[in-house]
């Protein structure tokens, strides 16, 4: 049962506002019996190990626990050199720095022996008080006032002496416990909901890649007879169907970037856009943030893409990325644009084949400054050529199915959104006493 408690008082703090009557309000060097942040071994991450003392970086920190997936190692020797941020069970985490600031966990009993850099600080507070101050410092409250701290400052970061001065409303010892325990208990409930829909997102996205896989090598008639393709990665394909090159049915080409060093390339009116822009699905208007001039169309290598092409991202994190172009558009030298004026050729079917051949397309990577493919590689990818009246059936076909799965997938991250602010808003409002919590 939830309801709020019956007398409150001014807690002389600004942004906290009142607290209930019986609650004392500290600030955390009051209550903390140690506190420190870490710093990068000599040598940066070179000196990591693969194997030793766990070493925590803020991408390791988070308000639901740690995350060691990708957690790096140092050696007995730097750790004991680095007394000062070693960290115990029980320790409170605090992201200091970065897009991050504010993420908050608890160590684990299991995590006996680490350390941390020094875009994280450690709070050590006696064992009765650690869950309370932990949900505290995750509240909305808290993030709410970093960003307000923030916001006054002319650094991105959150200092020891802005984290020492935070006050802490703090209840009983007793209940302080009532209310890290019922807090648990709901927060359990509403991750675990969370958590099987992120699992149906899963089950939806393997189900819309396996459609889009199947369709566009096998077509539409399940009774078809089928041949091999002679490729590998192809497989079988129906009887009358062929397989080409893309150099035999489109025309490609890649753009590249006017110079930033001419403000007036970057006045104009024409969009511009860069492989960043091209992830596996529509690419809209809405995501241009780059105009440019005539001047730099004409005076650079940048070319323009035509409404209805195929795009591909060459290099970086998003090589082999696809994209159907629904606007005229100049683009980077990191795109290939393919398009075909053949009337036996449906570009959206290509789209959505060469979608389902990412992984293909990113094995032809190769290393250098920046790993990626080339046009040449582009041209010379092997794909699927028959009618274009089949092609279009096909390309209509996916599209209903994938914009179906798309929707649900959409309401399930919905529903996502609305259970982590639920989340949110209950612990703030227990933690802060706006709401009691009775047995």
């Amino acid at each position: 049962m939830i309801k709020q408690y019956s007398k409150y008082k001014d807690s002389e703090v600004h942004w906290l506002g009142k607290v209930p009557e019986h609650w004392k309000v500290k600030r955390v060097k009051d209550v903390a019996k140690k506190m420190g942040s870490g710093v990068t071994p000599k040598g940066g991450s070179e000196s990591y190990k693969t194997t030793g003392i766990t070493f925590l970086r803020s991408q390791n920190v988070y308000d639901n626990g740690l995350k060691l997936d990708n957690v790096s190692y140092i050696d007995s020797e730097t750790h004991q050199k680095m007394q000062n941020s070693q960290i115990k069970p029980l320790d409170i985490l605090i992201n200091i720095t970065g897009a991050s600031i504010g993420r908050s966990c608890i160590v684990p009993d299991s995590l006996e022996e680490a350390n941390i850099n020094q875009h994280i600080l450690y709070l050590r507070a006696s064992k009765e008080l650690v869950p309370f101050i932990s949900l505290y410092i995750k509240s909305n409250l808290i993030k709410d006032y970093i960003n307000l701290i923030q916001s006054g400052s002319s650094r991105e970061g959150l200092s020891m002496g802005e984290t020492r001065q935070f006050s802490i409303p703090l209840p009983p010892i007793q209940e302080q416990k009532q209310i890290a325990d019922y807090l648990e208990k709901k927060t359990t409930a509403i991750d675990k909901k969370i958590d099987l829909l992120e699992q149906k997102i899963e089950h939806y996205q393997n189900l819309r890649k396996s459609l889009i896989n199947e369709t566009v090598t096998k077509g539409l008639d399940k009774n078809v007879k089928l041949k091999d393709s002679g490729i590998e990665w192809i497989g079988q394909i129906p009887e009358h169907w062929e397989v080409k090159r893309i150099k035999d049915l489109f025309k490609t080409l890649s753009g590249g970037t006017p110079s930033t060093k001419n403000s007036s390339f970057w006045t104009g009116a024409i969009p511009w856009i860069p492989s960043g822009a091209i992830q596996n699905n529509n690419v809209n208007k809405e995501i241009v943030k780059h105009y440019i001039s005539e001047e730099a169309l004409n005076r650079s290598s940048t070319k323009l893409a035509s409404k209805g092409s195929v795009l591909i991202a060459l290099t970086g994190a998003t090589c082999s990325n696809v994209g159907f172009l629904n606007f005229d558009t100049t683009i980077n030298q990191s795109i290939v644009s393919m398009t075909s004026s053949e009337k036996n050729i449906y570009n959206r079917y290509y789209y959505y084949y060469l979608m389902s051949k990412r992984e293909s397309i990113r094995a032809l990577m190769t290393g250098g400054a920046q790993e990626g493919i080339n046009q040449g590689n582009v041209r010379h990818l092997k794909v699927c050529f028959f009618s274009r009246e089949e092609q279009q059936q096909i390309a209509d076909y996916l599209d209903t199915k994938t914009q179906t799965i798309d929707t649900i997938i959409d309401t399930i991250k919905d529903q996502i959104i609305t259970l982590k602010e639920l989340r949110k808003t209950l612990i703030n409002d227990v933690v802060t006493g706006k709401i009691k919590v009775t047995a």
